[in-house]
C-alpha cells in the first residue's frame, strides 16, 4: 500500500468519533503480514493514530492492540497492563486474584508503543495459560508460549528497542507481534481447550490450565 493510500486510510478512521472498531477475524487485513513502518504516516499522523489505538485498547478494554486489529496494515501496536483495575472501572472488569497473578507473571507493564518488532525465545521454558483476543471476542483457549522474550524494534520515535520481557508481558508482547505476522492465538492454541469466557470464568478459574488440560483432553508442556 502506497504512502498517500495509508495516510487517506488513517485519517478516515481517525475522523470518526468515539474508540475505533475493532476487525474481528476472518478480515483479510488480520492474516496478512504488516508493512513494516518507514515513516509512511509523518509524525503528527503516527502520534494521533498511537492515541487513538490506546484510547480503543483501554476502551476494549484490552492489554494490547495491534494496528491490523483496526484495519491498519503496519507494524506498530500498543500495549499496557496496569493490572490493579482503576476505582472507577471496578464493576466493570474482573480482579485478578493474586495466586493467578503470581502463576502468571502478571506484573504492571506501562503504556508503550512498538514499531517493527520481532521477538524470539529466551531459554526453553514454555508456559501455558488461556489467552483470548479483542479480534475473537467472546472465547479463550490455552496457549503454550515461551516464559521469556527478547524484544527488538523501535519505539514511537524511531530509537531502537532491545530487551527482555518475562511472565505475562512476554505473553503480551508475543501475541501483538503475532498480529503483525498474521497470525491470530487460535493458530498457536490447544483446540481442545476452546472455551467461551463464560466458561472459563465458571470452570477454569484455577492459577493453571491444569484442570482444564485434564478434563478437556489436551496437553501441557513440560515444566
Amino acid at each position: 500500500m502506497q504512502s498517500d493510500a495509508l495516510n487517506d486510510l488513517v485519517d478516515e478512521l481517525l475522523s470518526a468519533p468515539g474508540p475505533l472498531a475493532i476487525v474481528r477475524a476472518g478480515v483479510p487485513v488480520l492474516r496478512r503480514p504488516a508493512l513494516r513502518y518507514e515513516g509512511q504516516l509523518g509524525t503528527e499522523r503516527l502520534a494521533r493514530l498511537v492515541e487513538a489505538m490506546k484510547e480503543c485498547m483501554r476502551a476494549a478494554p484490552g492489554v494490547g492492540l495491534a494496528a491490523p486489529q483496526i484495519g491498519i496494515p503496519l507494524r506498530i501496536a500498543v500495549i499496557e497492563d496496569p493490572v490493579d483495575v482503576p476505582a472507577e472501572l471496578r464493576g466493570t472488569r474482573p480482579e485478578v486474584p493474586a495466586e493467578v497473578r503470581a502463576a502468571r507473571g502478571r506484573m504492571p507493564l506501562p503504556f508503550r508503543v512498538l514499531v517493527n518488532p520481532s521477538y524470539e525465545p529466551v531459554g526453553e521454558r514454555r508456559v501455558a495459560f488461556f489467552e483470548g483476543c479483542l479480534s475473537v471476542p467472546g472465547f479463550q483457549a490455552v496457549v503454550a508460549r515461551p516464559e521469556r522474550v527478547r524484544l527488538r524494534g523501535e519505539d514511537q520515535n524511531g530509537t531502537g528497542v532491545d530487551e527482555e520481557f518475562s511472565g505475562w508481558p512476554a505473553r503480551i508482547v508475543q501475541h501483538e507481534t503475532d498480529h503483525l505476522d498474521g497470525t491470530l492465538y487460535l493458530d498457536r492454541a490447544e483446540t481442545r481447550s476452546l472455551a467461551t469466557h463464560e466458561a472459563v470464568a465458571e470452570l477454569w478459574r484455577q492459577p493453571t490450565p491444569a484442570a482444564a488440560a485434564e478434563a478437556l483432553g489436551f496437553p501441557l508442556p513440560e515444566q
